[in-house]
């Protein structure tokens, strides 16, 4: 399934309740957009929200839905394992496998996706569309950190997701090397049309991908709204929140 604008893939957190280290996280949104960021400080529990999504955190409360059907539902005892929710995560260190070649890790994805791959999202076009072709025969270790967040990406996508989760995963490059990323991340966006919630911390990130943004502070919703609503334009960096 892809996004279009008649079919638009929908993401219900009910009431979700998760207590953490110094505050509780507390979210109720329905989310709809072709990319979500989630935007807030170190520590606001916006990783802690994707890993409830992802199925790696179980809430003390609530419900996750995704396309009215239940992941996780406390009151209703309903906990769909990560791997049969059809939701591909890319955490911040990609967490590829370092003993494996790029195409050996790519095909762990794909072979989650079944014997018949969806339509757009074979083997050939995302490494395509990634521009990691030619590195199919590396080891992971050999890889800059762009080329490994390129085959991250690709992992998860090959898992044909109805929901792309991505934890902040322009975090620890530099400027350049970000600048460099981001038009990747806009042609996943554009070319597969997946639904994406992006962590971040980044305005100009938000400013550049995303439709939507929802910001977090220790754990509870602080505001919402598009891009241009929440930030204007700064120096360093280039966007900053709107006062």
């Amino acid at each position: 399934m892809f996004f279009t604008e008649e079919n638009v893939v929908s993401v219900e957190l009910n009431n979700l309740r998760l207590p953490l280290a110094t505050f509780v996280l507390e979210v109720d949104v329905v989310l709809a957009g072709r990319v979500t960021a989630i935007f807030g400080a170190s520590g606001a529990g916006k990783t802690a929200l994707l890993e409830i999504i992802a199925g790696l955190r179980r809430p003390a409360a609530g419900a996750v839905r995704l396309d009215g059907a239940a992941l996780t539902d406390v009151a209703g005892k309903i906990f769909v394992p990560p791997e049969r929710r059809a939701v591909g995560y890319v955490p911040q260190e990609g967490a590829l496998f370092p003993h494996l070649t790029v195409r050996e890790n790519l095909a762990f994805g794909q072979a989650r996706a079944g014997a018949e791959p969806t339509a757009g999202l074979t083997f050939a076009h995302v490494a395509e569309v990634l521009e990691i072709t030619a590195l199919t025969e590396r080891r992971i270790g050999t890889l800059s950190g762009g080329e490994r967040q390129r085959v991250a990406l690709g992992r998860a996508l090959l898992a044909a997701p109805l929901l792309l989760l991505l934890d902040e995963p322009l975090a620890g490059l530099d400027a350049g090397l970000r600048d460099r990323l981001l038009p990747y991340l806009a042609r996943v966006r554009d070319e597969f049309r997946i639904p994406m919630l992006y962590v971040t911390h980044a305005p100009d990130e938000v400013m550049a991908l995303c439709d939507d943004v929802l910001v977090l502070a220790a754990g509870r919703l602080e505001q919402r709204g598009v891009p241009a609503a929440v930030f204007e334009v700064g120096t360093a960096p280039r966007y900053v929140r709107r006062r």
